[in-house]
């Protein structure tokens, strides 16, 4: 047997239970750059306009509104309508649910480099 095989041998009879690698701690939903970009610059604040996050995520108009569509169907982040003197503006805002879901994200990806605590 080579050094190899032992050591995978021998990783393998002490392997960790399924389901137990923090990447399991990973959202599906938030995964995805874009998402997880918006979601990011939703936690820092209690609201931000669409056109603050469009700007800060470095997107278009539609990009933004269809990853927005995605995390709103999920319950991550709540969009809210309305004016600012005549002109129509819409903001963002993390849900509860989207909170803690971005704070046990950001606990997995931690973990998965190694840097828990």
């Amino acid at each position: 047997m080579t050094e190899t095989h032992e050591a995978t041998g021998a990783a393998s009879d002490a392997a960790p239970p399924p389901g137990s690698h923090p990447r399991h701690g990973l959202d599906e939903v938030i995964h995805a750059p874009v998402r997880f970009s918006i979601v990011a610059t939703l936690a820092a604040a209690e609201k931000a306009e669409f056109a603050f996050v469009r700007d800060t995520v470095e997107v278009s108009d539609s990009v933004l509104s269809r990853q927005v569509a995605t995390l709103e169907k999920a319950g991550y982040v709540a969009v809210t309508k309305g004016y600012v003197g005549k002109r129509p503006r819409t903001w963002l805002a993390l849900t509860a649910d989207g909170r803690a879901v971005f704070a046990a994200h950001c606990r997995a990806l931690r973990a998965i480099a190694g840097a828990e605590g």
